[in-house]
Formats: structure tokens, C-alpha cells, sequence
């Protein structure tokens, strides 16, 4: 008689995943076949689908531009996107996907910025780079001037991920003292990558140095991945503490 008045366990709430606060993603691998994202046109169209409906409204799409491993140009680029937007087409799929790069800064990258090769952008002149995960590249600090003298906006890609700067995260501030803008991977937020990034990328948040924020999708795992409910608490958490601009490139 007495179990009638028992408490009832609470059920777990619910969490929606809405990530419509930024409605564009920046940092993507869904060109199909130009480097280790997406194989086909098919799988990068299901990949937007799914993205549509977590919120994503845009899509500036980033193939890496890397020589010795993936040698993108402009023309291979411009031809993956003609077939993935054909494909969306033919699927009666309507939504916006532009393509720009994902910039690998090494030596050679230093010699086309040399010769005033005009680089793929996000938006107006902000471009994407990224740099080696074992070791910072020497001349980082010059190539990041020289683009910004070059008339170009630096977006250093996914800064939580490179280990070697955990130890010393004042090179975050000093990054954003040079002019450049820091993006953070979405999925760092909750330890995908590993708790150190996950803390330099809390770390990023809570010191309000966080411009952009984007999936660097590049297969099932991250889109499965991004569907996780504490993404919704730590997005809301950056968005309060940080401006984050993913909403404002056109």
C-alpha cells in the first residue's frame, strides 16, 4: 500500500540538438573525393541532410590544400563542388554549400603567398589554415603577418588540437594580439579528441578567444558524434562567453 506513494524516478530530460544558433558551418570535409572526408557525392549529400536537420542552414565547405598529401587547387575544388551541388540538385536538396579550403602552412605555402597566389576564403578575406600536429612551423609567425599584409583575415583551424601549445596556452592570446582568429573544433568541446584538447578548447572558451566554431566533419563517427546531448550545454556556454561569427559569413 505504502509503494503507491513512492517517488517516482525522474525520467532524464530530454535534450534537443539545435545547432541553428549558428546556422553555418565552416569547417568541413564534404567534397566528395579530394581528400580523407567524404568518398562520394552521395555520402556528402547524406551528410548535409543530416546536418539540416541538427540546424545547420549553410555550408562553407574546407578540403585541405596540401601538397605532399592532398594537392588541391582552385580548379579541383570548383570541379568537386560542381558535382556535389549537382547531386543536391538532382535530390531536390536547396541550400547554400560554397567551397573555400583548408590551408596547410608549410614552406610551400610560404612561396605561393610569396608570388601573390590568390587563396580560396571563408568570407570576404578570411582564410583557413591549419599547421603540422607534431611541430609549430618556424616561420609561423611571419607567414601569419605576411598574409595579413597580403590583405587577408588568418583563421587558424582548430588551435585546441595542436598538443604542443597545451603546455604554453599564452600563445593563444599572443595569436589574437598577431590579428588572427581562432576557430574551434565543435567535437573538442566534449574530449572527442582527447581531455587535453578538450581542456585547451575549454580553456579557449572560458578566455572568450574563440571566433568560429565548425565540425571539421569528415565522416559517420563526427556526424554521430555531434548528435551527443552535453554539445548543447557547451555551445550555449560559448556562445554566452565569446562573439562567435559562424553566423555572420554571407
Amino acid at each position: 500500500m505504502f509503494g503507491l506513494f513512492k517517488k517516482k524516478k525522474e525520467e532524464p530530460a530530454i535534450v534537443t540538438i539545435d545547432y541553428s544558433a549558428l546556422a553555418v558551418d565552416m569547417h568541413s570535409h564534404l567534397l566528395p573525393g579530394i581528400d580523407d572526408g567524404s568518398p562520394d557525392a552521395a555520402t556528402s549529400v547524406s551528410y548535409i541532410q543530416k546536418m539540416m536537420e541538427l540546424g545547420y542552414r549553410k555550408f562553407i565547405t574546407t578540403p585541405h590544400a596540401y601538397p605532399d598529401l592532398y594537392p588541391n587547387t582552385p580548379e579541383t575544388i570548383k570541379a568537386a563542388h560542381a558535382v556535389l551541388m549537382q547531386q543536391l540538385q538532382q535530390e531536390g536538396i536547396d541550400v547554400e554549400v560554397r567551397a573555400a579550403a583548408e590551408y596547410f602552412i608549410d614552406d610551400s605555402f610560404a612561396d605561393r603567398l610569396k608570388s601573390n597566389e590568390q587563396f580560396l576564403t571563408l568570407h570576404n578575406n578570411f582564410v583557413l589554415v591549419e599547421i603540422s600536429f607534431m611541430q609549430p612551423p618556424p616561420d609561423l609567425n611571419e607567414v601569419l603577418f605576411e598574409l595579413i599584409v597580403k590583405g587577408y583575415q588568418p583563421v587558424l583551424a582548430h588551435p585546441e588540437r595542436y598538443n604542443f601549445y597545451h603546455s604554453k596556452k599564452e600563445i593563444y592570446h599572443r595569436f589574437k594580439d598577431q590579428g588572427c582568429l581562432l576557430q574551434v573544433n565543435l567535437l573538442s568541446l566534449i574530449g572527442y579528441y582527447g581531455k587535453s584538447v578538450q581542456d585547451a578548447a575549454h580553456f579557449l572558451v572560458q578566455e572568450k578567444l574563440v571566433d568560429l566554431i565548425g565540425t571539421d566533419l569528415h565522416h559517420q563517427r563526427h556526424l554521430e558524434a555531434m548528435q551527443h546531448p552535453q554539445l548543447m550545454h557547451e555551445l550555449q556556454t560559448a556562445l554566452q562567453l565569446n562573439t562567435i561569427l559562424n553566423s555572420t559569413l554571407s
